[in-house]
């Protein structure tokens, strides 16, 4: 399932550090395998239940926010010569939803919000199947601050840069943002 993950997000490799490309690559595995998802199915989960009937899935928007990530972290630093991890960018980029594939589950062919998914949005669990799989906690706390559980907290410049490549994609597509 690893190749199909890569084939998923080409963006995992330009993770430079092996292990950590090995860890964002077995997280995604077992939130696939915990969520109950065949791995074909991931292009018909919605990025969000919060657009009605949301034509973008999670890959191609879990994608679009790791390249706009990007350019912002890019624009940082060549003009602003702020020091960017990014091999910790790019992991929270690529992992910030994967909690989703907990919080959704489908039902008579439809995505829902699971069980879970009333009881703990997407940053949590997310953040859960990062730590244990051993992300540094810099990705963990990207993960975890990335949507509004992480307002009101000290975010690291890499997850300042996903919290808005994230809401910049979620509300250019017509999202509202829920206090």
């Amino acid at each position: 399932m690893e190749t199909e993950i890569i084939k998923l997000f080409p963006e995992i490799k330009q993770i430079k550090d092996e292990a950590l490309r090995g860890e964002v690559i077995s997280t995604w595995v077992e939130a696939i395998k915990e969520g109950g998802w065949q791995i074909e199915e991931l292009k018909e989960v919605p990025f969000t239940l919060l657009i009605p009937e949301c034509k973008i899935n999670l890959i191609t928007h879990t994608r679009a926010v790791t390249h706009t990530a990007q350019q912002i972290a890019s624009v940082l630093s060549d003009f602003y010569k702020i020091e960017i991890n990014f091999d910790f960018l790019m992991a929270g980029a690529i992992l910030h939803d994967v909690g989703k594939l907990l919080e959704y589950t489908k039902e008579k062919g439809e995505v829902v919000k699971s069980k879970s998914g009333k009881l703990l949005r997407h940053p949590f669990s997310g953040s859960a199947l990062a730590y244990r799989f051993g992300l540094p906690e810099e990705v963990v706390h990207i993960i975890a601050t990335h949507a509004r559980e992480g307002d009101g907290q000290d975010r690291s410049v890499e997850a300042m840069i996903i919290h808005y490549a994230d809401y910049i994609n979620f509300e250019s597509l017509g999202g509202k943002i829920k206090n």
